[in-house]
């Protein structure tokens, strides 16, 4: 990881950093609440399964720091910063997931994190992430920075880009497997892997990501009937 000073500590001398857990696995937010309970440095104000409720819990203000995963039920950990942004509201996130951590990572800087740490890691390097947030340090782990300033859509295979341009074009799973000549499971296998590269969790965010990126004309469908 790589601690870089950016601001104040988070509370003041005696006074423990508050902490909101926020993950769509239940199980995941029972352990986090009692590793973090455990090591002593932190308190924990609550543990929530949405992006609206850890949104709504910080603008009551009693939340220094979030920890949250990248995919929560109704909204990304993007969308969580981009919220707490506008609204200019001050708690300090540091997303925890287990999803390809270059795509996400990018997103990650883009919106404003303070912190990333994969659920790979072992728990005193999240314990320590989250110190040094508290203490006003970014921390991220190492990348190579040019990697992180591709454009996504340049990391696809030929297939993908095929993939992609037939969700843009509206086609269905079943459209899809008749036009390649594949499984509609094998589909869903190589959508899956797409939404991980392009760091989104749907068709509909993949399409939003290829429209906003390029101009070409989405494939057209030549099959009959």
């Amino acid at each position: 990881m790589m601690p870089i000073t950016s601001g104040a500590p988070v509370r003041t001398t005696g006074q423990k950093p508050r902490i909101l857990v926020a993950d769509k696995n239940p199980v995941v937010r029972t352990g986090l609440a009692e590793l973090i309970g455990r090591d002593g440095r932190f308190d924990i104000v609550s543990t929530v399964a949405t992006g609206g409720a850890f949104i709504a819990a910080c603008t009551e203000g009693q939340v220094d720091i979030g920890l949250i995963g990248w995919s929560l039920p109704d909204m990304t950990g993007g969308d969580v910063l981009e919220t707490l942004k506008r609204r200019q509201i001050g708690t300090r996130v540091i997303i925890y997931t287990g999803e390809s951590v270059a795509d996400v990572l990018r997103q990650t800087i883009k919106s404003g994190a303070w912190g990333f740490i994969s659920k790979s890691d072992e728990p005193p390097v999240l314990l320590d992430t989250i110190s040094w947030v508290a203490r006003g340090r970014l921390c991220f782990p190492y990348v190579d920075l040019e990697t992180l300033s591709q454009d996504p859509l340049e990391m696809l295979t030929s297939r993908e880009r095929e993939l992609l341009a037939a969700l843009a074009n509206g086609w269905s799973n079943l459209q899809i497997a008749s036009r390649i000549g594949i499984s509609r499971n094998t589909v869903k296998y190589h959508l899956k892997n797409l939404y991980d590269k392009l760091g989104v969790n749907n068709r509909a965010m993949a399409v939003a990501l290829y429209m906003s990126k390029t101009t070409r004309t989405p494939l057209q469908d030549t099959s009959a009937g």
